[in-house]
């Protein structure tokens, strides 16, 4: 409100001037002068108070980060139609009501457009600016902030728990099975490897990703045998995906949940339109979990706000929880 009681009052000063330096005959005219005066005023009103919003609309509309030349043109182009729509509407409607002759005043009007027009584009123009600003320190702020997940991400793959349970499994096998213990050694080094190899990544392709899930779940099925049962349908999807994101939440799945003969978790990772979706049965521990980061879906969140303009999506009910992870495109 008070943005537009400045823009009013700025307009009639500004209008007010303009009649006076530019119409030198209205002087004579006090009712010419204020003819002359209104009609410049609607102008820079109109045209003032129009672009403004129409910029603010855009910005809703068109992202500055995502899309900047874009919206600088379209902004650009909406100023010109939205000005020159603005202009011949407000003259047709004095000409009708008034006997204000457009011509006998041209330099007058001519003048009040230049001064309003160049106030629109000056709009436009600081609005670019101050939204490029604000993008390229947000595009820096999330590129801070990824850095910072992938690497709590490593650190919470590496971690003494993994390790412990991981050695705790082949101790039993060196003795049940010396070939199943070779293939476990074999599957944990390739989990590693593949840990070590992205941690410097934004992204990986999902066949990678997939790949790499395989080794671990390997792991998984030696220590938790059919009280896990893991379903993967994403056969023929061609996507990338953050490194270790659907082993995360694979493992939040074991973390969090009950996994007994009696109560065997589920875990089911397919496509949904333009998701990869990971679904786990619920059964909640009644104790604490294992002892993590504290990032879990957090971490996920935040590499993906840098990574996609998609949201992850979490939900749960009906003794469900899914997490939909956007796909990205393949990189080059």
């Amino acid at each position: 409100m008070k943005d537009y009681l400045r823009v009013i009052i700025i307009s009639f000063i500004g209008s007010f001037g303009i009649t006076y330096f530019s119409c030198t005959s209205c002087r004579t005219s006090a009712t010419h002068y204020l003819i002359v005066t209104l009609f410049s005023f609607c102008l820079w009103v109109s045209l003032w108070i129009g672009n403004d919003s129409l910029t603010h609309y855009l910005n809703r509309k068109i992202s500055w980060v995502n899309f900047p030349v874009k919206r600088l043109v379209i902004g650009i182009v909406t100023t010109v139609l939205y000005t020159v729509s603005a202009v011949v509407t407000i003259i047709l409607v004095w000409e009708r009501f008034t006997d204000f002759d457009i011509g006998s005043y041209y330099w007058t009007v001519s003048f009040a457009l230049v001064i309003t027009f160049l106030i629109s584009l000056f709009l436009h123009g600081r609005e670019f600016l101050i939204r490029w600003k604000k993008s390229a320190v947000e595009a820096e702020r999330l590129q801070k902030e990824s850095v910072r997940a992938q690497y709590e991400s490593l650190k919470n793959q590496v971690n003494p728990h993994f390790l412990f349970n991981s050695l705790n499994a082949l101790t039993h096998l060196v003795y049940e099975d010396q070939d199943k213990a070779a293939k476990f050694i074999k599957q944990l080094s390739e989990v590693y490897r593949y840990v070590l190899d992205s941690r410097d990544k934004e992204v990986v392709s999902l066949e990678e990703e997939l790949k790499f899930l395989d080794a671990y779940l390997f792991l998984q099925k030696i220590r938790f045998g059919d009280k896990l049962k893991v379903h993967v349908n994403l056969s023929n999807i061609e996507s990338s995906v953050a490194p270790l994101a659907l082993q995360m939440l694979i493992e939040n799945a074991i973390k969090h949940n009950v996994i007994s003969e009696e109560e065997p978790l589920s875990i089911e990772l397919y496509s949904e339109k333009s998701f990869l979706v990971v679904e786990n049965s619920i059964r909640k521990k009644n104790i604490l979990p294992e002892t993590s980061s504290g990032l879990g879906l957090k971490n996920i969140r935040q590499r993906y706000e840098f990574l996609s303009s998609e949201k992850v999506s979490v939900e749960e009910g009906g003794g469900k929880f899914i997490v939909r992870l956007p796909m990205l495109k393949i990189s080059a």
